[in-house]
């Protein structure tokens, strides 16, 4: 497995730095260690260019030295330019399987780790993409993995079930069934005839059953992969508040979605509601876009 770990000198890159310390990963998998400066002033001020770059290759072999004393394989790169697309070009340059970077920077000179960078890199990386937003420790870790039953989602289950994780880890599988449409939660149905709030019960309950069998083919593969698993579906209008809140209520150190959907009435994986997810979950959130294997 190939990450691209993108790291500066805040406490947020540091943090992203620790978990894929900590973390299983394949055999013979690597990480490449990135820093990108950004200059904001002119470049002709040779004083300023040498202190951000000494900085800079100072944060990746602080990083390379972390992950060497956990085993890890790793090589390191500075680059200059702007750095929402040099993370991304390199990534598909060197042919990344996950690129991971912390939620946010502190400073404008390390604007790279900022939510629209991690934005940028989210939207249009080639490969999954991890965000660090907390710690996680050797053991046993909890998974939320949220599936449409898409192709997409299947490849998420499949990222997890083939992948090491900590002994003990648990994966809960979530699927919203996108019962209605949000514009008609402002409608009053009284106003709907008798055959319209019928093929409205009927859609809700195609929705739900569609994302019943989303959690039952999800959990076999995670199961397939020797963890533990166990899954719900719900109805609702709104997957991004659900997903956060079961997120958040059950603790979970790392959600996982896919990269888009596929169908109008299962926006669940669609890149907005993934990248919400993505930006305002209170854990660390991966989107996979291809096997991570």
């Amino acid at each position: 497995m190939k990450i691209l770990l993108a790291v500066d000198s805040s406490a947020e890159s540091d943090l992203a730095v620790k978990v894929v310390a900590v973390r299983p990963w394949p055999p013979n998998s690597t990480v490449e260690i990135l820093s990108v400066v950004e200059l904001l002033y002119p470049s002709d001020v040779p004083s300023l260019m040498e202190t951000l770059n000494q900085r800079a290759d100072l944060a990746v072999q602080a990083a390379a030295q972390r992950l060497q004393s956990s085993g890890i394989e790793t090589s390191t790169l500075v680059l200059s330019g702007n750095a929402k697309a040099a993370i991304v070009d390199h990534a598909a340059e060197m042919r990344a399987d996950l690129v991971v970077v912390g939620s946010h920077g502190v400073t404008t000179v390390r604007r790279f780790l900022h939510g629209s960078v991690a934005r940028a890199v989210l939207r249009y990386a080639t490969c999954s993409v991890e965000v660090v937003r907390a710690e996680t420790g050797p053991g046993a870790m909890k998974i939320l993995l949220a599936t449409d039953g898409s192709h997409c989602s299947e490849i998420a289950a499949r990222s997890i079930a083939e992948r090491p994780w900590p002994s003990g880890t648990e994966v809960r599988i979530l699927s919203v069934a996108e019962a209605d449409h949000p514009i008609l939660a402002t409608v009053d149905r009284r106003h709907f005839d008798t055959s319209t709030i019928e093929a409205l019960q009927a859609l809700r309950e195609k929705a739900l059953k569609r994302a019943q069998e989303a959690v039952m083919s999800a959990e076999k593969i995670v199961i397939q992969g020797g963890l533990l698993a166990s899954g719900t579906a719900i109805p609702s209008a709104s997957p991004k508040e659900h997903i956060l809140k079961e997120a958040s209520d059950w603790g979970a150190n790392l959600i996982v979605v896919g990269s888009h959907g596929e169908r109008g009435l299962t926006r669940l994986l669609l890149g907005s509601v993934s990248e919400a997810v993505a930006i305002h979950a209170h854990c660390s959130v991966e989107v996979i876009r291809r096997s991570s294997t």
